[in-house]
């Protein structure tokens, strides 16, 4: 009897181990598995946004012909404090936490595992490269689309 108890209560214990076993697997795919889907996911998204930015160029011409004519009719000053506005929300060096915060969702939506090294490394450098493409830029944008410095161009 005592031998038929062990070996029944041995049968239950592997049973129960294997049991264990299949969920821990199935756990661990599960993760894998929304990695997949989340990075096939955006790269869908890109091959559609792409495929429309590709062939829908009537539509993009006339959404872009409105935002130059709203910019054309803002003043100097509106745009030189929007920008500096802008640049200082956004790339600003005082403003760590939001980039965390942004820097972590993109890592997240690609479906990366949360990484602080990766993540601090990346607000540490991102706005200072963004910030400086901005400052390069910025001559050109504000040639652009200042009314002043374009009649400027053409007096000379």
């Amino acid at each position: 009897m005592i031998k038929e108890y062990s070996e029944t209560h041995l049968q239950n214990l592997r049973i129960g181990i294997h049991k264990e076993t299949i969920q821990l697997i199935k756990i661990q795919n599960e993760g894998r598995i929304h990695t997949i889907l989340h990075f096939s996911t955006n790269i869908i998204c890109f091959i559609i946004l792409s495929g429309y930015s590709i062939l829908g160029n009537k539509e993009l011409v006339i959404l872009n012909s409105w935002a130059q004519e709203f910019l054309y009719n803002l003043s100097d000053t509106i745009k030189a404090f929007s920008l500096l506005l802008l640049t200082d929300l956004c790339i600003g060096f005082h403003s760590p936490h939001g980039w965390e915060l942004m820097i972590g969702f993109v890592y997240k939506d690609f479906g990366f595992v949360h990484n602080d090294q990766i993540i601090s490394g990346l607000v540490s450098t991102f706005p200072v490269i963004l910030d400086t493409i901005l400052k390069y830029d910025f001559p050109l944008f504000k040639s652009c689309i200042s009314v002043t410095c374009s009649d400027l161009s053409f007096n000379e």
